[in-house]
């Protein structure tokens, strides 16, 4: 074997890199283990406590902070940790309604209407559908009429086509979409959770939003949903508020006082309220000058342990070091605090303590993002001048008609903003009054700092240039900011799921055991089936599941349950070549060949089938990956992960075992006595029996047709749309029927389907109240739901909650039947390529399509038959195309078989026929053990892998089972039928 040096070089960097990160997913686990110790049940404090050590040093031995352990770590998906899972789509019927400026117009309206009806089955995009059932309703209508307004002319002129119309209008949405984006981006740190996730859907109008741990899933839909508030605020000094700050921090000491010596320090350490800037050295600011280093966080960290200053040990005033000592910092930032201390100032200043000292007109709000010159997360407080009778801002953001990242003629990043003539007009008016003193506007977006500008000359004409220390991103999120204020276009949502902590507990117990089991399974069945050759598959596939770990954490892959599911699945695919492998050697021994020279031309002679096999099941998951969608991809990426690991781990790491125990002189068995002969000599008809195996698929499908047509399927709720609950019951026993009609009372006659969900759990979905789009429809839908389990029994919780927009189901239904066929012609092409003979192509084509059918008739034959769900949904289309992949692995190793005897074996005068039936006979061991190997951890998976992918497993298992028989059955006979003169 050559480059045995570079295989076992790789193999050791695989492996450090593995344990490596293996061990920051440990170590972070016992940070957060202390952090629960330390809390004992306190979310509040267990959440300081992790604050606290953010940025400490945890992992001595490379110096890595907690920060960096966690976000390294192996992430767990929503289903295995709870959290919320929610899918925002901006409506652009409001967007197409408020930029025609709500319009009369009849047909204007009714196109609105029509576009967003089609959308439900149409795969073109909302303003195309808006544009084409304008045209229609009014052929000779000039949509530029509608929308082209003064404000705009720049981008849309008043005799414009109905083209460029429609451009202007889709780079108004996709504005709207990104607009939206950089809204939930900013909303989503107010939930304060761990790791979010915030995901534009490209192509789309949809915002894929993931939230792990989220304690209350109304409070989040309130505030997604929520409408964009843009406001423009004049700012006060930070030397005006100094005085106002160091007061509260007096009085909130005072009130604190607990003993006379503490009422002593605190009377030396708080300043008078009249102190200013540098003119008292016994104020704060003159002890931050008192050996006070350049770091304001270290000032802040002195002062922590100064008891006497309740506010200021948790906010540092904004100061710079100057030539007469600590200086206050000119602007509106008054302060500094880590992100942990954050609600405790607020705590503070909204104390009555606070408020008697503090003018009405004063706001204190956060800055939007930390900052980037501290060692600690940290944020700057800005004090906000109110205005007017209202207390409010002086500007809207419903004045600006654009905005757009620009560049100053020094080159420097920067914000070019456009305003109506109203609120030009006004921005001249304040701008004069800010632009002698420099005075700052605060630029204010949900109640954060976005960028706070000092203002240097009256602005007139609408058009401003907003400058600063600004990144080319920092640019395009702010004037995403401004866009914001105008934006037209709510973002709703239109699917979410929420996974309870308990539920995801079990996920990850199901799971464990399942990998475990399904290990024990693969070690057992090698071992007693190949010997002491099988203990070195064993060994492989130890190594390649540690190996797919740490490339998982390397790559910052998330893993899901149906990830879970793709590590059990690897284990049985992982095994598929030491099989192909051995079964080969056992045929080179029985030619007579040494052990050393058998098990060398073995490795040799099963690498075509092998890579065949194995780029055949890569190309589906690569698939799966692209079209899929939330877990379905984790599910991808990690069987994607596990066949180039497998292979790594099959042909090299299994051939270096087998050259140790060659060069140790060890006796290496392939088989036991009873094992040795299975399968030899086999001579079974195949091929003059196929139109028997044609006529027992042809009357399954055509039974399986008919009843797709007349009985349909049981679609999951991403398929038909709608609301599922998982209620978990403390009572013993619940009767799913009676269940039923309790909820239905409530939930409305045929729109609850309840079934069974484990031993004391139901899913209950239900399409009550799907097209309702107000706010509160989903707490009405829930409301009505508790009438109904209440009816039933007291003692339950609901664990799990999903919903899902028609739009959304529809769309994933067209989307997955194009993935399957899509998966099937690439399949199909690259047997062509590989064998050269479109008989090949054709025989794989036909199975695969023979396979689909066969499971998905068999959905819907025993869809209400068998004690669990058969339900038709994302997971089932993974499943299928999981099923095509294995099928092509095994039907390319008959086909590779089938290649070889045809080239050497067709010597003897024998018909093509008998020669592939000898060539399927002499494969049939690797066919059927292969099979097993999966099956074995199809059956552990499905057992023991819990209800949540049951029936994904279960679709696997007869999927595997019916890929089996169509590679020997139906691949093989077709290319004989339709080939006889081509394969000669």
């Amino acid at each position: 074997m050559q480059g045995k040096g570079i295989i076992k070089f790789f193999a050791i960097v695989l492996a450090l890199i593995s344990f490596y990160y293996f061990s920051l997913t440990l170590v972070a686990q016992k940070v957060e283990g202390d952090a629960r110790e330390y809390a004992k049940g306190n979310a509040d404090k267990e959440k300081a406590y992790l604050d606290s050590i953010e940025m400490e040093p945890v992992y001595p031995l490379f110096n890595h902070t907690y920060q960096y352990c966690k976000a390294h770590e192996l992430a767990l998906g929503l289903d295995l940790k709870g959290g919320m899972n929610v899918t925002m789509q901006v409506s652009l019927r409001e967007l197409v309604k408020k930029l025609g400026n709500n319009n009369p117009d009849p047909a204007f309206n009714q196109a609105l209407t029509n576009a967003e009806k089609a959308q439900v089955t149409s795969q073109k995009d909302y303003i195309t559908l808006f544009v084409e059932e304008y045209e229609k309703l009014n052929p000779s209508g000039k949509l530029a009429t509608i929308f082209s307004t003064q404000d705009n002319q720049a981008n849309l002129k008043f005799n414009a086509s109905n083209d460029q119309v429609k451009t202007y209008l889709q780079d108004q949405a996709n504005a709207a979409v990104k607009q939206s984006y950089t809204v939930l981006n900013t909303r989503i740190d107010q939930f304060g959770v761990a790791q979010p996730n915030i995901q534009l859907q490209q192509g789309t109008n949809r915002i894929l939003i993931e939230l792990p741990g989220v304690k209350d899933p109304e409070r989040v839909r309130k505030l997604l949903q929520g409408t964009a508030k843009l406001e423009f605020y004049k700012t006060f000094d930070n030397q005006e508020v100094y005085p106002i700050l160091t007061n509260i921090d007096k009085l909130l000491a005072a009130k604190n006082k607990t003993a006379s010596a503490t009422t002593a320090d605190t009377a030396k350490a708080a300043p008078a309220a009249k102190d200013t800037a540098g003119k008292n050295n016994g104020s704060l600011l003159g002890k931050l000058g008192k050996g006070a280093g350049k770091d304001s966080a270290a000032a802040g960290n002195k002062l922590k342990q100064q008891n006497a200053n309740p506010l200021f040990a948790v906010l540092t005033p904004a100061v710079y070091q100057g030539q007469n000592g600590m200086q206050l910092m000119p602007g509106p930032a008054v302060g500094i605090a880590k992100l942990q201390d954050t609600a405790k100032v607020n705590d503070m200043l909204r104390t009555a303590e606070a408020k008697s000292v503090t003018p009405n007109n004063i706001k204190f709000l956060w800055d939007v993002k930390p900052r980037t010159d501290t060692k600690d997360k940290a944020f700057t407080l800005y004090a906000i001048k109110l205005s007017g009778a209202e207390n409010g801002p002086v500007l809207t953001g419903d004045v600006i008609t654009d905005a757009k990242a620009d560049v100053d003629e020094k080159g420097r990043p920067d914000v070019q903003m456009i305003m109506n003539s109203s609120g030009a007009q006004a921005w001249k008016n304040i701008t004069a009054e800010a632009a002698p003193s420099k005075a700052a506007i605060a630029i204010v977006l949900d109640d954060n700092v976005y960028s706070a500008p000092n203002v240097q000359n009256e602005i007139s004409g609408g058009v401003s240039s907003i400058s600063g220390n600004f990144t080319q991103e920092d640019t395009k999120d702010l004037a995403n900011v401004l866009k914001a204020g105008r934006l037209p276009a709510p973002a709703r949502i239109v699917n979410d799921a929420v996974v309870g902590p308990s539920l995801g507990q079990e996920a990850i117990s199901a799971g464990l055991l399942s990998c475990v089991l399904g290990f024990v399974v693969v070690l057992v069945f090698m071992v007693v089936y190949y010997n002491r050759a099988g203990s070195v598959a064993v060994v492989a596939v130890l190594i390649n599941v540690v190996f797919l770990m740490g490339v998982l954490i390397s790559m910052g892959a998330v893993l899901t349950l149906p990830g879970i599911a793709g590590i059990v699945l690897t284990l049985g695919i992982a095994v598929d070549a030491n099989v192909l492998v051995y079964e080969r050697v056992r045929e080179e021994m029985a030619e007579g060949k040494s052990l050393k020279q058998a098990i060398s031309d073995g490795f040799k002679h099963a690498l075509s089938s092998i890579l065949d096999a194995n780029i055949s099941t890569f190309l589906t998951a690569f698939i799966l990956l692209v079209f899929g969608s939330g877990p379905i991809k984790g599910f991808a990426s990690t069987l994607m992960i596990g066949i180039v690991t497998s292979l790594f781990c099959s042909l090299l790491i299994s051939r270096l075992i087998f050259e140790w125990m060659l060069e140790k002189g060890w006796d290496i068995k392939f088989s036991h006595a009873w094992s040795s002969h299975t399968f030899k000599n086999a001579n079974y008809a195949f091929v003059k029996n196929r139109f028997k195996f044609y006529a027992f698929s042809g009357l399954f499908i055509a039974a399986g047709i008919v009843s797709i047509v007349t009985r349909g399927f049981n679609y999951g709720v991403d398929f038909q749309g709608g609301h599922n609950y998982i209620v978990q019951f403390k009572d013993s026993k619940i009767d799913a029927e009676q269940t039923r009609e309790a909820v239905t009372k409530y939930l409305g006659v045929g729109k609850a389907e309840v079934k069974t969900f484990g031993e004391d759990k139901l899913s209950i979905t239900t399409n009550y109240l799907l097209e309702d789009k107000s706010e509160d429809a989903d707490a009405k839908v829930e409301s009505a739901l508790n009438k109904g389990l209440k009816e039933v029994s007291p003692n339950y919780t609901i664990v799990g909650r999903t919903k899902v927009d028609p739009t959304i189901s529809n769309d994933l239904k067209t989307s997955a039947s194009l993935t399957v066929i899509f998966a099937i012609l690439v399949i199909a092409a690259y047997i062509l390529i590989r064998f050269r003979k479109w008989q090949y192509s054709l025989g794989a084509l036909v199975a695969t399509v023979h396979d689909a059918l066969l499971v998905m008739s068999f959905f819907s034959l025993f869809k209400d038959a068998l004690p669990f769900s058969l339900d038709i949904d994302q997971a089932f289309i993974a499943a299928i195309l999981t099923v095509i992949g294995y099928s092509i692995n095994d039907t390319v190793v008959v086909f590779d078989r089938i290649r070889e005897y045809l080239k050497f074996h067709n010597n003897k005068g024998e018909g093509t026929e008998v020669v592939i039936n000898n060539a399927i006979n002499s494969t049939l061991s690797r066919t059927i053990i292969t099979s097993l190997t999966v099956l074995f951890v199809l059956i552990v998976l499905f057992i023991f892998g819990g209800d949540v992918i049951r029936g994904f497993s279960f679709a696997l298992l007869i999927g595997i089972t019916f890929g089996t028989y169509s590679s020997i059955c139906v691949a093989t006979p077709v290319i004989i039928d339709f080939g006889k003169k081509g394969l000669k």
